[in-house]
């Protein structure tokens, strides 16, 4: 089977948006891991290198020889089938290999695939390089966002990109969507390239509902501040108020007071908070607590997915009340490549949506991001229903 240009061209295209990321970095921010949850842009830059290599150019290319034989045990993520690897949270440890080697190594591989596909190629085989294209994007998200915590947690708070839009304001009025009772079907149905925690389309019933046409913006999480949002124990899970307690949680992620007023460290440097604009960098422990505070709840996910076919959202990563679990009939790939979703449907909530740390070309109304409860340094918002 012939690789069409399109997907060549994708695939040169997303591994050329990796590196414009980088570009406004300094060698130095290349390895800095601040907390266990964030990757050095170094590590992002050789995992989905590696990615390409272990999955495609080992089994399929005739005579191939890996770049470097330490690289699988360096640039492994968590695939336990592969053998052995770094531990996570050794990875700001990872001083060599060097920058420059990292970036050979990327040149290497990608001469390496587009050799490989300009002969015939079964179709798994494409399917694998259309996963690995999609599997670069998701870590484009991440190393935007890994950037932004190693620089916002840089006493200087230092610029990334002064260009850096974070605060797309929603224009339109606040209005309640309303969805009527009944049932719906839920999954991806599509020709197009969707994640396996996205199939196994099935029905759902839902009981009527209403679900917001707008983000929560950081006017009225102000006002959940002021109002000891962050106080009061009534509104939060047992285990979210152990986190605000444990941690002193006061504000999202990224918020500062100065001179008694609210600033935000963005990708564009510090700024005044924006009241208009969406809530960013909260948990699902503060999400849930805001909705308790409005008398309100949020979306589930099937809630938010039948209400998005009506009107198209994704301003941010949105917070809904689901746990990440399995579609009926969800089948993990064999292989390797079976860990890449299933083994994680536990402990976790699911997000909708996109960011603008997304990528282009990347996400559909049945994407299931997931994260823990706890974390906030995704761009993570909510949408509130009732």
């Amino acid at each position: 089977m012939l690789l069409t240009d399109s997907l060549l061209d994708f695939f040169l295209e997303t591994r050329k948006h990796s590196e414009d990321l980088c570009q406004p970095l300094e060698i130095e921010d290349y390895v800095v891991q601040p907390v266990v949850d964030v990757s050095p842009p170094k590590w992002h830059l050789g995992h989905t290198t590696w990615f390409f290599e272990e999955f495609i150019l080992k089994p399929h290319a005739m005579d191939y020889r890996v770049f470097d034989e330490d690289f699988s045990f360096v640039f492994n993520s968590y695939y336990e089938t592969v053998g052995k690897r770094v531990v996570r949270a050794n990875r700001g440890n990872l001083s060599r290999p060097s920058v420059k080697k990292v970036y050979e190594y990327r040149s290497y591989v990608t001469a390496a695939i587009k050799n490989l596909f300009e002969g015939n190629q079964p179709k798994e085989v494409l399917d694998v390089l259309e996963i690995g294209i999609h599997h670069e994007k998701q870590h484009q998200e991440l190393l935007l966002t890994d950037i932004k915590y190693i620089l916002g947690n840089n006493p200087l708070l230092p610029v990334y990109s002064e260009r850096m839009e974070e605060h797309p304001v929603e224009a339109h009025a606040q209005d309640w969507i309303s969805i009527e009772e009944g049932t719906y079907e839920i999954g991806h149905h599509l020709d197009n390239f969707c994640y396996d925690n996205e199939l196994g389309q099935h029905t759902v019933y839902l009981h009527a509902y209403q679900i917001s046409n707008k983000l929560v913006t950081n006017k009225e999480f102000i006002g959940f501040i002021e109002s000891d949002g962050y106080q009061r124990f009534d509104l939060w899970h047992a285990e979210g108020w152990d986190w605000v307690k444990q941690n002193q949680i006061k504000a999202p992620l990224y918020w500062h007071t100065i001179d008694g007023e609210w600033n935000y460290y963005s990708l564009a440097g510090l700024q005044k908070v924006n009241p208009s604009a969406p809530v960013s960098h909260i948990s699902y422990f503060e999400a849930f607590a805001f909705a308790q505070w409005k008398g309100l709840r949020l979306p589930t996910e099937f809630e938010w997915e039948v209400a998005q076919s009506y009107v198209p959202w994704g301003k941010r990563w949105e917070w809904t009340e689901s746990a990440y679990l399995p579609y009926p009939n969800f089948q993990k790939a064999k292989g390797a490549l079976g860990e890449y979703n299933g083994k994680f449907m536990v402990n976790q909530k699911v997000l909708r949506g996109g960011s603008i740390a997304t990528p282009k070309k990347h996400t559909r109304p049945t994407y299931r991001n997931f994260f823990h409860p706890q974390l906030r340094w995704q761009f993570t918002g909510l949408r509130l229903a009732k």
